[in-house]
């Protein structure tokens, strides 16, 4: 189950699925520590130990399904063809090359719960698990920040034109 939400959590579009709180809370650490792993797996990249980099990425795929299995093409029934289970694979690739270069220089924190209310059906709690510094989040906050210096600049410009007025009229009075 936990290998399930870690795999839709990494691969969500908006970065956050919404579950039950003792599912989230029991999530949090388990998504924590494979993001862990792809972190330290990129600063290995960096100074060139491969073979570091490659043991973590093998870690990491088993906080997935399907993470670093190779299936063969023939060992379905029959002689079929096994398909390929790509959830596990995509968000393994996701994790070492997004997320791993995002969090690189976070020390740790890399989710977020928060609570919704109780479920109508069975009064179950439910919260949202999201993973924080998400772009979404990115882009809100560089528009709050636009909006902060526009506004800041309109009361400049405010503020200049009405000490001109006044310098006028005092220099007119005089």
């Amino acid at each position: 189950m936990l290998r399930n939400l870690a795999t839709s959590l990494i691969n969500s579009r908006e970065e956050r699925i919404v579950t039950t709180l003792p599912k989230a809370k029991e999530l949090r650490p388990f998504v924590e520590r494979a993001i862990t792993l792809s972190r330290r797996a990129r600063s290995f990249a960096d100074e060139g130990s491969d073979a570091r980099a490659l043991h973590l990425r093998r870690q990491a795929a088993g906080f997935f399904h399907a993470g670093n299995m190779t299936v063969s093409e023939v060992t379905g029934k029959r002689g079929q063809l096994r398909p390929e289970r790509t959830a596990g694979v995509s968000a393994l690739k996701r994790l070492f090359n997004d997320l791993g270069e995002r969090y690189k220089d976070r020390p740790g924190g890399y989710t977020r719960i928060l609570k919704l209310g109780h479920r109508d059906g069975d009064r179950e709690e439910l919260a949202i698990i999201e993973l924080v510094d998400n772009p979404r989040e990115v882009e809100a906050a560089t528009a709050a920040k636009k909006r902060a210096k526009a506004a800041s600049s309109k009361r400049k410009k405010g503020g200049r034109k009405e000490a001109k007025e006044t310098e006028a009229t005092e220099a007119a009075e005089e």
